[in-house]
């Protein structure tokens, strides 16, 4: 299960609206067990996609690390991550599949349909490697 505080639920669909018709993407700082993913922190992220930013993101490799360096100076980790799918389903595509690589993470996506944000979906990332990973449809808790 994914814990998202209804006020992070809000902004991470406000994210989506605010950069419709492009893609917004952000990196989720909380804490993990073995059955839940618990969101404390959200850091939008620049899309790095120029070519296709209607239908791609890319989160450029330095916020990732100063991601992992703001985590590590609070005790959180990166739970996940999330993007916006402008006008198409709140539903992974064969692309967020393949750039896939954080396993154990949540991939959090939300349909923004005409500039409004719709549903939003979890997929948690399972497996050890590129021969095994799935991702796996997971219920978000909003508290």
């Amino acid at each position: 299960m994914l814990t998202v505080p209804q006020h992070l639920y809000d902004a991470l669909r406000a994210h989506g609206e605010e950069t419709y018709p492009h893609e917004c993407c952000g990196i989720m700082l909380g804490k993990a067990n073995s059955e839940n993913l618990t969101v404390h922190q959200l850091l939008r992220a620049g899309n790095t996609r120029t070519d296709s930013a209607h239908n791609r993101y890319q989160i450029a490799p330095q916020e990732l690390i100063a991601a992992q360096r703001e985590g590590r100076r609070q005790g959180l980790d990166i739970v996940g991550f999330y993007h916006s799918h402008p006008d198409h389903p709140a539903q992974w595509s064969p692309t967020d599949f393949a750039e896939a690589h954080w396993f154990g993470c949540a991939y959090v996506i939300t349909a923004v349909e005409k500039g409004r944000a719709t549903l939003t979906n979890s997929f948690l990332l399972t497996g050890t490697g590129e021969d095994d990973k799935a991702f796996t449809l997971q219920p978000i808790e909003i508290v």
